[in-house]
């Protein structure tokens, strides 16, 4: 498969670490101790996944938090995901490899994600590639999160070069809105949604991980 991109940007959660099970845990936990509420699967693949947390409040509480509620909601569940998650984290299966692959080639890649500067911290120092991805899009560097194209937008100037040129890796639903609305071309990546619901967001490739995105680069 001949690969023509100038620049690739990654999501963070489900797609450079594989933390989606402990995200939507401390969802479920989180939802029910502040609001009673439990949430379902369908609820989580709808409404959470993909979105900065005031965004999921609206979703589920059906109003904009105060900020005070959009804090405290905030730090509640971050501080339940990485109770959850401590110690168990892993890059997903073929990252180095397909970073090693970008490097050689002097292709440049950035990470864009609604996640905040504690959680990106967290999950690599427990995966340990921080180092990698020193050229950042997080959840405060935008006014309007995924499906918003803003930030797949300023991932691609923070590589200078035009969304039509850029390759995203996307796990969520909103997360492969917001790549496609903002002119790039999407590689599902299917931890947390199915094929189908990837291809229907808008993806044009879908893989279960980065050794299967290599094999098909070397097809």
């Amino acid at each position: 498969m001949k690969f023509d991109f100038a620049g690739v940007l990654f999501d963070m959660d489900g797609v450079v670490i594989d933390n989606n099970a402990f995200h939507r845990a401390a969802w479920k936990q989180v939802a029910l101790e502040l609001w009673g509420l439990v949430l379902s699967e369908h609820d989580l693949d709808s409404k959470v996944d993909g979105g900065r947390n005031p965004e999921i409040f609206e979703r589920l509480r059906g109003r904009i938090p105060t900020p005070s509620e959009a804090q405290h909601l905030h730090d509640r569940k971050e501080q339940i995901y990485r109770e959850l998650a401590a110690g168990k984290l892993t890059a997903l299966e073929g990252l180095q490899r397909y970073l090693d692959w970008l490097e050689g080639r002097g292709i440049p890649f950035a990470l864009v994600t609604s996640a905040d500067t504690v959680n990106v911290e967290f999950g690599f120092g427990q995966i340990g590639l921080g180092q990698r991805f020193m050229q950042r899009i997080l959840g405060h560097d935008v006014q309007n999160g995924k499906p918003h194209p803003e930030p797949y937008q300023k991932g691609a100037a923070l590589l200078n070069l035009e969304p039509k040129n850029c390759l995203v890796h996307e796990d969520a639903l909103a997360g492969v809105q917001s790549g496609v609305a903002a002119g790039c071309t999407v590689c599902g990546i299917s931890t947390s949604q199915s094929d189908a619901a990837l291809l229907e967001a808008g993806a044009t490739f879908v893989v279960r991980d980065f050794e299967q995105w290599l094999e098909w680069l070397a097809k």
